[in-house]
C-alpha cells in the first residue's frame, strides 16, 4: 500500500480520488486550502481508512514549500504525489488575477505550485522508489509564451489556463528524462473533459462528465506501473500538444521557471 499526497483534495476530482484510494487501503494525505474543509474531509476519510490533512494556499510559493517540508517530516514514507489542485478559466469576462507572490494566478497555481511542490518532495520520493508523480493536466493546451510568461498582453482566462497546462505537460516530459533511472516515474493526464466541478461551473460551462469519469486515469497512474514521461487521455495513452515535446521549448521553459521560482 502507498502513502499518497493529493493536492486540492477537498472538492471535485481530488475528493473523489481520495475516497477511492483510502477505501483501497492506501494512506491518504489530503491537502486543502481551507482548514475547516480539510479537517471535515479528513474526518470523513477516516471512517474508511487512514488519512491526514495538510493546509496550504498554493498561490503562495512559501506555503507550497512549507507544505513539502511538513509532509516530508510527518510522512517520510511518502511514495506518490498527485498534483491535482488547479484554478480554472475564472468567471466569464473576469480580468487577470495575481497570486500572493505577484504571479499571474493560473500560472502560479496550475504550474509553479506543482513544480515547487514536486521539487520539495523529490528527495523523499527518490528515497522511497519505486515512486510516482501524477500531474493532472488538460487536453486544453496552447503554447506557453516564453517571452511573456506572466501573460501581461492580451490576457484572457481560458488562454491562461491552457498555457499553464501546456507548461505542466512540457515540464513533465523534461522531468521524466531527468529522473530516468531513479525509480521515480512522472506522467501527466487529461482526466475527462468539463467534469462537474466548481472550476467548470465557475467558467460558465455546462458539465460534460462527472468526476467519477475522470478518476480512473488518475487512480491508474497513482497505483500502477505505466511507464514515465507519458501523456494520457483518461486511461488511454495519447499525445499532448506537439510543442510540449520540443527540447528547445523544454529548455527555455526550465530557465524561465527557475527565474519565476527565484532559484
Amino acid at each position: 500500500m502507498s502513502t499518497l499526497l493529493i493536492s486540492g483534495a477537498t472538492s471535485g476530482l481530488g475528493r473523489y480520488v481520495a475516497f477511492e484510494l483510502v477505501r483501497s487501503g492506501h494512506v491518504v494525505l489530503a491537502h486543502g486550502r481551507d482548514r475547516g474543509r480539510t479537517e471535515r474531509l479528513v474526518e470523513e476519510l477516516r471512517t474508511e481508512g487512514e488519512a491526514h490533512g495538510f493546509v496550504a494556499d498554493l498561490a503562495s510559493l512559501a506555503e507550497v514549500r512549507e507544505l513539502g517540508a511538513r509532509v516530508t517530516e510527518a510522512h517520510p514514507e511518502l511514495d506518490v504525489l498527485i498534483n491535482n489542485a488547479g484554478v480554472g478559466f475564472g468567471t466569464p469576462g473576469s480580468g487577470r488575477e495575481l497570486s500572493a507572490d505577484g504571479h499571474e494566478l493560473r500560472l502560479a497555481v496550475n504550474y509553479l505550485a506543482p513544480v515547487a511542490l514536486t521539487r520539495a518532495l523529490l528527495p523523499v520520493l527518490r528515497a522511497n522508489a519505486p515512486a510516482r508523480i501524477v500531474n493532472v493536466g488538460s487536453a486544453g493546451q496552447e503554447p506557453f509564451d516564453l517571452d511573456d510568461p506572466e501573460f501581461t498582453r492580451g490576457y484572457n482566462g481560458v488562454d491562461a489556463y491552457r498555457r499553464s497546462k501546456f507548461a505542466l505537460a512540457a515540464h513533465t516530459f523534461a522531468l521524466a528524462e531527468e529522473l530516468e533511472g531513479t525509480g521515480v516515474s512522472v506522467n501527466v493526464l487529461h482526466p475527462a473533459t468539463f467534469m462537474d466541478t466548481a472550476m467548470v461551473r465557475e467558467g460558465g460551462v455546462g458539465p460534460w462528465n462527472t468526476v467519477a469519469d475522470g478518476a480512473p486515469g488518475v487512480l491508474a497512474l497513482a497505483t500502477e506501473d505505466l511507464g514515465t514521461g507519458r501523456y494520457f487521455d483518461g486511461t488511454r495513452p495519447a499525445r499532448a500538444h506537439e510543442g510540449t515535446y520540443d527540447p528547445h521549448v523544454q529548455k527555455r521553459l526550465a530557465a524561465v521557471t527557475d527565474q519565476l521560482l527565484d532559484i
